[in-house]
């Protein structure tokens, strides 16, 4: 799905730069183009739109490198990337920690999961300690670590499916509670 969504946004952007000289490659283009917005249309609307916007406006901060701490273009830290995501997209404010995303978001199962729902790992010997967002077909976005930058990994992956916590989905309610503490 994400490779469907990331080749649909690079070729519009292409279509659109294109001339319309009108030769058989343009029009092969053209048709191209239309067929993988329509493949969108579909995906967006099974997904729901929301959920589309925030794992698209997560796609486009690919390559940004890590930064403990960071919650910017500069840089992101797991739970910043997830933050900044939700924040941008959603006007939603999750806490800027792993652990406590989890804690205030609600749990679901593996089986259960839908592109923008968080997913947890234990990658610092401890419970919750990395985030990253559900994009669908069994993979994520996140900022990974020290030296890296934000990346699509499979879940299935041996590193990733040995340090799995759990699965969790953003409850707007929840998180517009002002009695919440750990969102003061």
């Amino acid at each position: 799905m994400f490779r469907l969504i990331f080749l649909c946004c690079l070729t519009i952007g292409l279509a659109h730069a294109a001339p319309a000289s009108g030769d058989a490659d343009d029009l092969e283009a053209r048709v191209n183009s239309s067929l993988v917005v329509t493949e969108i249309s579909h995906i967006s609307q099974r997904v729901g739109n929301q959920a589309s916007e925030l794992v698209l406006n997560a796609m486009g901060f690919l390559g940004v490198p890590y930064k403990r701490g960071g919650t910017g273009i500069t840089g992101f830290d797991c739970s910043g990337f997830v933050r900044a995501m939700f924040e941008s997209t959603l006007g939603l404010v999750l806490p800027h920690n792993a652990k406590e995303q989890a804690a205030v978001t609600q749990t679901i199962d593996k089986d259960e999961l839908q592109p923008g729902d968080l997913v947890f790992f234990n990658t610092l010997r401890r419970a919750f300690s990395h985030v990253g967002i559900y994009v669908g077909e069994g993979r994520f976005i996140h900022s990974p670590r020290a030296g890296g930058e934000v990346r699509i990994e499979n879940m299935s992956d041996s590193y990733w499916r040995k340090r799995f916590n759990g699965a969790r989905r953003v409850n707007p309610s929840t998180l517009a509670n002002p009695t919440n503490s750990a969102l003061r």
